[in-house]
């Protein structure tokens, strides 16, 4: 991954670098030529100016005339610049021009200029106008320079200079060079800073695909540091960290249930096999079989509710789980309930208090499953109150919702376990869940109150326990 991202992001360094290097070579070379060529156009404007200033009489008077050593000086020094041809042709077909010193120079570009051409450009500048061509034609490239003089208000004349384009060019293949050797020594001073600002923010992805493969191996303790990296990257560590400490509790919730579940079975399981083997040997007495026949039924009767807890929650996890709608009077369900449990609470002498704002309370869910919910808390608060104690059992409307609450004047729940009484499989000997259950039954009540998208908590409280679920409320 490393080398695909440097190779990505060296690419577009060179074409970059490669985009920006060519923009800077053209406009410097553009930007070269047009001083040159203005430098050329002030030259020739500049000998413009010394035969508009010659003597009355034309090109002619240029013979006697001192103006003469100036504008010989000036067409020297662009002859000595640039190797052009340079001619001053006046109105009356005089013609002063440095053809033979051309010649004599570059016979080749001196043969090589075009008659036609040199006519079109003068009738030009003779109308008054100052320009700046490039041409084509030829053997190579060429650009003329032309300016008009003017004596009297008029124009008399015109200077007309022609070069290789090659003159106003030159220098910039070396240019052009030491542009492309700038360009390497920028994209190599880029690669190396990129690859090591790559690396370092590789680090802590490394470090988070080392973690992320330790946890497909089972060890959910393996943390990332959440403070390297931009502000995405420390977000997904967060994320990360966070993902790791829920598996390790899911797994610690597993191995608890797991041991726990084994204890609860093999328990039973060992009582059984134990009078069931006494009684076929005939080891226990006959007096004391009836006994041992009804612990056998007793630890069946466990392991079974054992099972029918565990698969209530399989079904209830099931995502295509929905209630099976109904209305129904929540506040006859508590009296059904307490009166399935009269045996025991007038065994241990629990007195029963019903408190109902509204009598009937209609609400709208699924009656069998909130049945379930109402057996459940009601046993638990059967098992952890005290011979003596008191249940109240009360319902309110609050709004498009209706108050259930189940509560005892039992020792309570420990401070430690209220955060976790509604973990699945949290274990039941330190939890207010069914005496020596698995600790599901409190994980299944939540679980059937969410399939109804209502809720059910612990409340504060300053004596034992209460429990409160909420059920929508049918007017």
């Amino acid at each position: 991954m490393f080398a695909r991202i440097m190779a990505v992001v060296m690419a577009a360094i060179l074409i970059t670098t490669g985009c920006l290097t060519a923009v800077w070579w053209l406009t410097l070379r553009n930007q070269q030529i047009d001083d040159r060529l203005e430098t050329l156009t002030g030259m020739a404007e500049d000998i413009a100016y010394l035969a508009a200033n010659l003597n009355a009489g034309g090109l002619e008077g240029l013979w006697g005339n001192t103006t003469r050593d100036y504008l010989y000086r000036k067409a020297g020094q662009v002859n000595d610049e640039f190797g052009a041809y340079i001619a001053v042709v006046d109105r009356w077909g005089n013609v002063m021009d440095n053809l033979q010193t051309a010649w004599s120079e570059d016979p080749d570009f001196v043969s090589s200029l075009s008659g036609e051409q040199i006519t079109e450009a003068l009738s030009r500048v003779l109308s008054g106008e100052t320009i700046r061509l490039r041409s084509e034609g030829g053997e190579a490239p060429t650009f003329t320079v032309g300016a008009p003089f003017v004596q009297n208000g008029y124009v008399a004349g015109a200077v007309f200079i022609q070069t290789k384009a090659q003159r106003i060019e030159s220098g910039l293949m070396e240019m052009l060079g030491k542009a492309a050797l700038l360009a390497a020594g920028v994209t190599v001073l880029s690669g190396v800073a990129v690859f090591l600002f790559i690396r370092g923010a590789m680090d802590p992805l490394k470090q988070l695909t080392a973690a992320a493969g330790a946890v497909s191996e089972g060890d959910f303790s393996a943390r990332v540091d959440e403070n390297r990296g931009d502000r995405e990257l420390r977000e997904v560590s967060r994320t990360f960290n966070d993902m790791t400490r829920k598996l390790a509790g899911v797994e610690e919730g597993r191995r608890e249930f797991v041991a726990n579940v084994s204890h609860e079975l093999r328990t039973p399981i060992t009582s059984i096999r134990g009078f069931a083997e006494g009684l076929a040997d005939g080891v226990i007495p006959e007096e004391e079989r009836e006994g041992a026949l009804r612990l056998i039924a007793d630890e069946s009767k466990r392991m079974s509710g054992l099972v029918s807890d565990l698969l209530a929650l399989s079904r209830l996890e099931k995502e295509d789980a929905k209630p099976d709608w109904a209305v129904f009077d929540i506040n006859e369900m508590l009296r059904r309930a307490i009166i399935r449990r009269m045996g025991d609470l007038d065994g241990r002498g629990i007195e029963t208090v019903c408190e109902f704002e509204e009598d009937p309370c209609r609400v709208r869910a699924d009656s069998d499953r909130i049945e379930q919910v109402v057996v459940n808390l009601l046993d638990n608060a059967i098992k952890f109150t005290g011979d003596g104690g008191r249940i109240t059992l009360s319902s309110a409307v609050r709004g498009a919702v209706t108050d259930v609450t189940i509560r005892d004047n039992g020792p309570g729940v420990p401070p430690e376990d209220r955060e976790r009484i509604f973990e699945r499989f949290f274990t039941a000997d330190r939890a207010h869940t069914a005496g020596k259950g698995t600790g599901l039954g409190l994980s299944i009540c939540r679980r059937i109150m969410e399939m109804h998208g209502q809720s059910i908590r612990l409340l504060d409280t300053e004596e034992g326990t209460a429990f409160c679920f909420t059920l929508e409320h049918a007017s």
